[in-house]
């Protein structure tokens, strides 16, 4: 059993692995009482990421288990502890995938808390008190109310779980390279999953030429006709990438899969920026020429602040910005992962923890 403290009384039923095979199954488990800065919440949904494969399996070798996943949470607060005040009982919010930072770093003091040496997540985490933090798999969060953000009363609950990790990576390398404000840019998105769907959202609601780069034609149609983008490039087609050549200002690569940044970079103008915020498990390749000859630049990021998320919502509430999700129930959980895995979705899980799926907030 993961370690927990003494004022840990509160027990929620949950969703957890136990070890590497990621096999989901019911737990029940132990919640902090609320602090005074903290706030509890009801979860309604859940969205599914990438990230929980990693963890439930262990592939990057830090899983604590038990493990209950789930950084992309939307709910109602039910508790509001005595030092919160930008929060009430009943508002509508949402959680990602901070839990606790130092609060007095240079990065926590300048709004960039999600680089804080001291980091840790909503799960998997070791919080203040010592015991490892459990995700959003679960009926109950408590959550200190510096990582929680307000959701637009406009907004639906479960479309926009997604955007608490998924919007929130895109949105902040978009914002990072003046391209919220800017417009008329020439973008390119690298992948049209989960994260690639949401940034060709943003790219149009921001006034971009948006392009999409994927390695499966199917993915043309649904690029133009269901998200509106501009264009679209078949990666594995070398005439298409020819022709493409340094038409582009930015790039943004969404893509979790070893690949090779050689090509892609040639789409760039001089001066390009590609940002990537995919994980591949394996190192990239990253050849010099393309960089040297165009003068460009490869960043990476990683989400971005509460101030950062807060934002992004606010921005997803003006332009009706919401993920496209596929709902699972909480039966469904392995089977989810197991598609996910195998990129069978469009564009994003969700899972109705509450079964509210014939409620007013579905």
């Amino acid at each position: 059993m993961a370690q927990t403290t003494p004022n840990h009384t509160q027990t929620v039923s949950g969703w957890a692995a136990h070890d590497s095979s990621g096999k989901i199954t019911p737990f029940n488990f132990k919640r902090r009482e609320n602090g005074e800065n903290d706030v509890t919440i009801t979860i309604l949904y859940c969205g599914m990421c990438h990230t929980d494969i990693h963890h439930v399996k262990d592939d990057w070798g830090i899983t604590k288990y038990p493990v209950v996943p789930g950084h992309e949470i939307t709910g109602i607060i039910t508790k509001v502890g005595s030092n919160v005040s930008k929060f009430k009982i009943g508002d509508r919010v949402g959680v990602g995938c901070l839990a606790a930072t130092c609060l007095k770093c240079e990065y926590c003091e300048g709004s960039q808390e999600n680089y804080c040496d001291q980091v840790e997540f909503t799960y998997n985490g070791i919080f203040w008190d010592g015991s490892i933090t459990y995700g959003g798999y679960s009926k109950m969060l408590v959550a200190d109310h510096r990582y929680v953000v307000r959701i637009p009363d406009n907004m639906a609950m479960d479309r926009t779980a997604p955007l608490l990790c998924a919007g929130i990576t895109v949105y902040t390398p978009l914002k990072d390279n003046n391209l919220v404000d800017t417009k008329g840019k020439k973008i390119g998105i690298i992948g049209l999953g989960g994260l690639g769907h949401v940034a060709v959202k943003f790219g149009k609601a921001f006034g971009h030429h948006v392009t999409v780069i994927s390695t499966s034609p199917s993915k043309e149609q649904e690029a133009k006709d269901n998200l509106g983008a501009d264009d679209f490039i078949l990666s594995t087609n070398s005439k298409q990438m020819l022709e493409k050549k340094r038409t582009l200002d930015f790039i943004l690569d969404t893509v979790s899969a070893k690949h090779s940044l050689g090509s892609y970079l040639e789409l760039l103008k001089v001066n390009g920026t590609l940002v990537i915020v995919g994980a591949p498990d394996k190192p990239i390749d990253l050849p010099a020429f393309p960089m040297i000859f165009g003068k460009r630049t490869v960043k990476g990021s990683m989400i971005g602040s509460i101030e950062e998320t807060q934002e992004m919502m606010d921005l997803c509430g003006e332009h009706n910005i919401l993920s496209d999700i596929e709902i699972i129930t909480t039966d469904q959980i392995n089977e989810g992962l197991d598609r996910l895995a195998n990129n069978d979705v469009k564009y994003r899980f969700v899972i109705d923890i509450a079964d509210l799926s014939a409620s007013r907030y579905h």
